[in-house]
């Protein structure tokens, strides 16, 4: 999957891109829906762009999401916080949809027992070759949990349109032994930890069940009518 552009400086930009990639779309494949030019989406991506409200309109529909979404208003909300829509329905994914929902990289949560009972954390993660790695700190929580069975899960929620999906890996987590091995997995790795530097513990999850499910809204934006 190709990468966001490392030149996006604006913040409707990178959300733009980063929406794009999840969807699996490129720039031409958004032009085509938004109608645009290819140059103009790579332009809004890639610079401190303005678009007017017309366009971000044709954009959003686009990429199957909102403008709100697009211009940061969810930001701080919690997800979930839309009603249940009529005539949803939950379907069961499969393990290829499963993958390709949490794409190589991103941020999810691990869930854990830890001394003072369940714990659950937010970790950046990258996808490699069917397992998950994390960085995190000598003395964490995550760190602590080496050798033992634990929970991942990401998600993505459209509060809007009331429809959302998840995806569930369970299986034991270990530490990288190795410091050649997880110095090169650390630098290749898409970015460091957003929680910051002091994150060199390396770990892999090696998935015994991935199960994922998908809520779907007939009339909202990407489904079938």
């Amino acid at each position: 999957m190709a990468r966001p552009p490392h030149a996006a400086r604006g913040d409707i930009g990178r959300r733009v891109a980063a929406r794009r990639l999840q969807l699996g779309l490129s720039r031409e494949d958004v032009a085509l829906r938004a109608g645009a030019a290819p140059g103009y989406i790579a332009y809004v991506e890639e610079q401190s762009a303005t678009p007017g409200i017309s366009f971000l309109l044709r954009l959003a529909d686009a990429l199957e999401t909102t403008v709100h979404e697009l211009t940061g208003g969810t930001v701080d909300l919690p997800g979930g916080l839309g009603r249940a829509a009529r005539e949803a329905r939950m379907v069961e994914l499969g393990d290829t949809e499963c993958w390709t929902l949490l794409g190589d990289h991103g941020v999810g949560r691990v869930a854990l027992t830890h001394d003072d009972g369940p714990v659950v954390l937010p970790v950046n993660y990258q996808v490699l070759d069917g397992e998950v790695m994390f960085s995190t700190g000598d003395r964490s929580p995550l760190a602590r949990a080496a050798d033992t069975e634990i929970a991942f899960e990401t998600d993505h929620i459209d509060d809007a349109f009331s429809k959302g999906w998840s995806v569930l890996l369970v299986g034991t987590v270990r530490v990288v032994e190795d410091e050649d091995e997880a110095r090169r997995l650390r630098e290749t790795a898409y970015s460091t930890p957003w929680a910051g530097e002091g994150r060199e513990r390396v770990m892999i999850l090696a998935p015994r069940r991935v199960t994922g499910r998908r809520i779907i809204v007939a009339d909202a934006p990407g489904e079938p009518g």
